[in-house]
């Protein structure tokens, strides 16, 4: 919408100001974080009046959470919403379709989340949405993104997969594009769902892969830094550095209420979102593969619950105390913030790796 000021350049300079990619960004991360900080309370409030207990707690997890837990409201991702919603409208050049299929991705899943949060809450159960009927609806929203994306793009990369490593080496997916495509984000989505069962656990390694791929958008939008980086050139998908700086900002907005002892939790309404924006960029971007690195925290969560799950199936026994793998070090005695830091760190480590690989092909 700002963006628009731009073309009022010729007779007011000082607008064009609002061409540049990084002030918008910059613009959208600062906005996205006060519409937490000025609506955060009042969100806040209102879930406390509407659920009494707050969030269902699982009894099969931590026995301490039965504790700890008790009582903290959920769908507090509807803060991040409303902070992405707001400043990529506000900042974004609106006649950009990556913006649109990014804002459609994380605001539909968000709904699902919504939904699920609801049923919980409403139903005291930890159950929510059906398993089918959620994964069916994720799998519809990311289709329909897919198809989207690659009929937005360059034609000659709308059905590749670019890996990174090498100098703009693609993979000719044909068919098997969109289910390539749907499964980055979807499981993004659920990935980001795993990891977030601790006060700020998922939000922090979120906003550290989000950050990096403002940059990753940038440059990739950017067709003097592509060729100089020697990667794929995705014309108008710098402007997802301006969606990715919003989802920053809303993440640093959020964390001032989810820090221990968290206030408010995301709950699916934020995690199935906030996954589903990383998700939807790294297909725009094709940096699909980078975002396994980038976000490896959410993929050993991840990874954990599959070869727990696995392992005590065909053996009967479990590989860790409790899945995902926060939980073994919860089950094993460490302090939550000593699990959330550690975590964190491990975040950032991941985050620069993948960022390198823009550089070592």
């Amino acid at each position: 919408m700002l963006y628009l000021l731009s073309e009022l350049s010729t007779e007011f300079s000082a607008l064009n100001v609002f061409r540049y990619l990084t002030f918008r960004a910059a613009g959208a991360v600062v906005t996205a974080l006060m519409v937490g900080f000025i609506f955060g309370p009042a969100i806040i409030s209102w879930l406390r009046a509407k659920q009494k207990q707050g969030q269902p707690i699982r009894t099969d997890g931590p026995k301490s959470h039965l504790l700890t837990k008790q009582g903290t409201p959920t769908m507090g991702g509807v803060m991040l919403l409303l902070g992405i919603g707001i400043a990529t409208i506000l900042w974004a050049d609106l006649s950009n379709r990556y913006v649109w299929i990014a804002l459609f991705v994380t605001m539909s899943y968000g709904f699902i989340g919504f939904m699920d949060d609801y049923l919980k809450v409403t139903k005291r159960s930890v159950g929510g949405l059906k398993g089918k009927l959620k994964m069916l609806l994720e799998i519809g929203v990311a289709l329909i993104a897919a198809y989207w994306i690659s009929v937005s793009g360059t034609p000659a990369l709308a059905d590749k997969l670019a890996m990174p490593f090498f100098k703009e080496a693609l993979f000719d997916l044909g068919v098997f594009y969109l289910p390539v495509a749907v499964f980055v984000m979807v499981g993004a989505a659920n990935s980001v769902n795993l990891t977030d069962g601790l006060d700020g656990l998922a939000i922090v390694p979120v906003m550290i892969a989000a950050g990096v791929f403002v940059i990753i958008s940038y440059l990739i939008g950017n067709l003097v830094f592509a060729n100089y980086l020697q990667v794929n050139y995705v014309p108008g998908a710098g402007e997802l550095a301006v969606f990715c700086g919003a989802v920053v900002g809303a993440g640093l907005g959020f964390l001032w209420f989810n820090a221990p002892p968290a206030m408010v939790f995301m709950g699916d309404t934020g995690s199935l979102a906030m996954g589903g924006a990383l998700g939807s960029v790294a297909v725009v971007t094709k940096h699909e593969v980078v975002l396994a690195i980038v976000g490896g925290l959410f993929v050993l969560e991840t990874v954990s619950v599959i070869v727990q799950v696995a392992s005590f199936k065909l053996t009967g026994k479990r590989v860790f105390r409790m899945a995902p793998l926060h939980h073994h070090y919860e089950e094993k005695g460490w302090a939550e913030s000593t699990i959330v830091i550690r975590f964190w760190i491990i975040a950032f480590i991941l985050a620069v790796a993948g960022l390198a690989t823009l550089k070592l092909r």
